[in-house]
């Protein structure tokens, strides 16, 4: 059972529309934002729109190639009205808490958080605007309804979610103080041989694959604190704790200290014995100070089937 949520461009001639960039966002051009944010517009078109001066940063107008950053505030004037529609699908959720404020969600491995362009049904997205209707945030727009953060598709774990603007607002600003508690476990290949490592390499674009993120001199600060859950023979499972939230940031961190993730293909060993349908890296802890109590609030979520039967295999 589904039924279509319709977000109709405004009656005048412009429609006004305004993001905030996530921090895991950073350093994409502002035309392909855009197009991955808008999803039923070309890239050529908005090209257009921007060329026009209708889009501006921060107060300002900006080219196609400007990089976007945390906190960027973007609007954009759109010439013709269009109507852009987010199907709203009964997909099984696995609430760990909701209240008024917020919902936690424990995603599964190899599931979308947001729709994008050839993507649109059959993500996280498309399960809570089903379970919540209208009562979610409405600051990143109609593709990314309630989403403060992102965790990737192959990524499973507690994911958080606000259902109104004031949360959203509440819950961005610890995650740009980095005062919001966010740990992960996952498998690496190799013995890590120290109980604990912190790695503290700025993370950006990769320049010979723009695809990819890697350790770069002008990248943005990243910080990641790793501590030895368990060893084995040629694997270790590991937990990390982030004092910062940059894209693919354990991945790249892990590989920077030789200890790639296990099932991990874009940073880690093509082959796949295991058969994982991708990194086995899992979201497990997450605490922030909840928007209307002030209180601190944290859960946690176990560790997923597909990542305990990897554990059972190499011990």
């Amino acid at each position: 059972m589904f039924y279509f949520l319709k977000v109709k461009v405004g009656d005048l001639m412009d429609e006004v529309k305004e993001f905030l960039v996530l921090e895991e966002e950073e350093e994409i051009r502002l035309d392909v934002y855009l197009a991955e944010q808008l999803g039923d517009m070309s890239r050529s078109y908005i090209q257009k729109i921007i060329k026009d001066g209708k889009v501006k940063v921060n107060d300002k107008v900006e080219k196609a190639k400007y990089l976007v950053k945390e906190d960027d505030n973007i609007v954009i004037e759109i010439p013709e009205p269009k109507v852009l529609e987010v199907v709203a699908q009964d997909i099984p959720i696995d609430i760990v808490y909701e209240d008024d404020d917020v919902l936690i969600i424990n995603k599964p491995q190899d599931m979308v958080v947001h729709p994008a362009p050839g993507n649109y049904e059959n993500t996280l997205v498309n399960g809570i605007l089903y379970h919540c209707k209208d009562k979610l945030s409405s600051i990143n727009g109609v593709i990314r309804p309630g989403i403060v953060h992102r965790i990737d598709k192959d990524t499973s774990g507690i994911l958080m979610i606000a259902k109104n603007n004031y949360a959203h607002n509440f819950l961005a600003e610890q995650l740009k103080e980095h005062t919001i508690t966010r740990e992960y476990e996952f498998i690496c290949y190799g013995v890590v041989k120290e109980d604990k490592i912190t790695v503290d390499k700025p993370i950006g674009r990769n320049p010979k694959d723009r695809l990819k993120m890697a350790i770069v001199k002008d990248g943005r600060n990243a910080t990641t604190h790793f501590e030895v859950v368990e060893r084995f023979d040629k694997f270790t499972h590991m937990r990390a704790r982030l004092e910062t939230g940059r894209t693919h940031q354990i991945r790249v961190h892990a590989l920077s200290i030789n200890h790639p993730l296990l099932g991990d293909s874009v940073y880690g060993p093509k082959e796949n014995k295991f058969k994982l349908k991708g990194q086995t890296l899992h979201a497990k802890k997450l605490g922030f100070i909840h928007p209307t109590t002030k209180e601190y609030i944290e859960f946690n979520s176990e560790l997923p089937k597909y990542f305990k039967e990897v554990i059972r295999k190499i011990k």
